[in-house]
């Protein structure tokens, strides 16, 4: 399966996203594998098997979100600069969302941009993290703060990776499945209610609908000025969420998990959705084994780490709320008065 990514205003920037077994992949130029010890432990063999440059080289970052950070950027830069790599040069990211967000804005910097192609491994990044050209770096105000819109060459999604994925991860994946589902495709949500994602040929269909729901949302709106908002469903309180535990207690698609179920009570709170769809997102949230509670011991603190958010703007914060189940809404005219009494009912019990 292929599904094309065409920029309305780049069309020299589209590219191709590849859904199938991996094929072999030959290169002219300096190649660099970005990689971490634990899917080169699992993986690497297999992707070397595949790869054929004049110039291969592997670059280790630590693995873990914590390291997503400038200085672990720098580090990469540094050994690219050593291996004496040019402009032509091309950067692969093979690993998770961590791996293609720092390898995509070590691209982007590299002398002014260098290409790279992204080899995602976990469920989240092939579903989400892998597409639409996101990334960036975390730092102690919150996440994916610093980074630039940079699109890859090419995306090669293969789910036999995904074989020695942690349930916890495949898990976290399916978060960002439901996240399109409930704000773009209703059909979608009712097919993600009752199938089974550890058959693979019911996995690679319900990958290859997640991307083409949002490959059409960045063709129309590459840089998030609109609609590419909405994907951000469940991520303006997840991110505050993960600041909050320090990027250790949750994975992303666990954070976002518990977003979505905070978005869908104050979408109940206004009267977008109803109480027996609130319970339906919540139900296949639990029967994927997400985390769907969180207790906010600061109301106040929570509410204003929203204003570090990225899609905020002139002191107002932008929350992507769902309409039904298929739909949702973009707005900015929520009370705070309205999001802290829904930020309470997180609270003591």
């Amino acid at each position: 399966m292929t599904i094309p990514i065409v920029l309305e205003s780049h069309e020299n920037r589209s590219y191709n996203i590849t859904i199938d077994s991996l094929s072999k992949l030959s290169f002219d130029n300096n190649v660099a594998i970005i990689t971490n010890p634990t899917v080169a432990g699992h993986h690497l063999e297999t992707l070397l098997s595949k790869v054929t440059a004049p110039n291969l080289q592997i670059v280790m970052v630590p693995d873990g979100e914590e390291y997503k950070t400038l200085h672990t950027v720098e580090d990469v830069l540094n050994q690219l600069f050593e291996y004496k790599f040019d402009r032509k040069s091309i950067l692969i990211a093979f690993g998770g969302g961590v791996i293609g967000d720092m390898t995509g804005f070590t691209a982007s910097l590299y002398q002014r941009g260098i290409d790279f192609i992204q080899i995602p491994t976990t469920l989240l990044a092939q579903v989400d993290a892998s597409v639409g050209g996101k990334t960036g770096v975390n730092n102690k105000f919150g996440k994916n703060l610093i980074g630039a819109f940079y699109q890859p060459k090419a995306v090669y999604i293969d789910p036999a990776f995904l074989v020695t994925l942690p349930p916890r991860e495949f898990a976290a994946g399916v978060a960002e499945m439901i996240k399109v589902a409930v704000t773009f495709d209703k059909e979608y949500f009712s097919f993600l209610q009752n199938a089974d994602l550890h058959d693979l040929e019911t996995l690679k269909k319900a990958i290859g609908k997640s991307v083409t729901i949002k490959a059409n949302v960045v063709n129309q709106d590459e840089k998030e000025m609109g609609i590419r908002a909405a994907l951000n469903y469940g991520h303006t309180f997840g991110h505050v969420i993960e600041n909050e535990t320090g990027y250790t207690k949750y994975l992303h698609g666990e954070a976002v998990a518990i977003g979505m179920v905070m978005a869908n009570r104050l979408s109940v709170e206004l009267g977008l959705l109803t109480s027996d769809e609130e319970l339906q997102i919540k139900t296949i949230l639990d029967k994927m084994n997400l985390p769907t509670d969180y207790y906010i011991n600061d109301v106040d603190a929570f509410y204003e780490h929203f204003f570090l958010d990225k899609k905020s703007a002139k002191n107002k914060i932008k929350f992507i709320l769902p309409k039904g189940i298929g739909d949702h809404v973009i707005s900015s005219d929520i009370s705070e008065d309205v999001v802290k009494k829904v930020l309470k009912t997180f609270g003591a019990r």
